[in-house]
């Protein structure tokens, strides 16, 4: 059986949880506290961070890597496209929200006020400009479900415990994530912490 090394509050281990629970497999959490993290963790990831995936003789950490490999491995619902073209644009979008909107994640929680606006602003903004892409369809990738998807939710339920505010303008992404929210797994996936996440 899977076992999910996971932070009850870990954005990216939320990720993990949500693509194991829309696969509807059998598998184990174990929660890991951030702030007394056991040995075991430094061993099976040299970043000595969570998620990290124990499949048998494999052990994965970086939650795009991990659920990449869940999605390969139980294949439905897949929730990487199929077609070469429309998987490799997929993972050059996962690629800028790491770039562009997840990489400022850990300054949100920055004990520097100057450190942690700058963040909000950022990704506020980033945010923003996607609502043109979801305004046309049902999920960012069209109408089915997708590890896209899988990777922006935790952020969305989060936007309210970070303090950020997206403009009426983004109305047509506020409406994308309550659809997303309302999926079985999402409500499965959720930790006692993140549940009060958002108001």
């Amino acid at each position: 059986m899977m076992v999910l090394y996971s932070g009850s509050t870990c954005l990216f281990s939320h990720r993990c949880r949500f693509v194991l629970y829309e696969k509807g497999m059998d598998f184990e959490i174990r929660d890991v506290d951030p702030f007394t993290k056991p040995d075991e963790i430094s061993v099976m990831n040299p970043y000595g961070e969570v998620p990290v995936l124990v499949d048998r003789e494999l052990t994965l950490y970086e939650s795009n890597i991990i659920n990449e490999f869940i999605d390969e491995r139980f294949p439905h619902p897949q929730l990487m496209p199929t077609d070469p073209a429309l998987r490799a644009k997929a993972r050059l979008l996962l690629f800028n929200f790491e770039r562009e909107i997840f990489s400022e994640v850990d300054a949100l929680e920055s004990n520097n006020e100057e450190i942690s606006k700058q963040a909000r602003t950022g990704i506020k903004e980033k945010l923003t400009q996607l609502t043109p892409i979801i305004s046309k369809s049902k999920f960012m990738l069209g109408d089915e479900f997708s590890m896209i998807d899988a990777a922006l939710a935790p952020l969305l339920w989060r936007l309210d415990h970070y303090k950020i505010s997206l403009p009426d303008t983004a109305a047509a992404l506020m409406k994308y994530a309550e659809r997303v929210f309302s999926r079985q797994a999402f409500s499965h996936c959720l930790s006692p912490h993140e549940k009060i996440m958002r108001r």
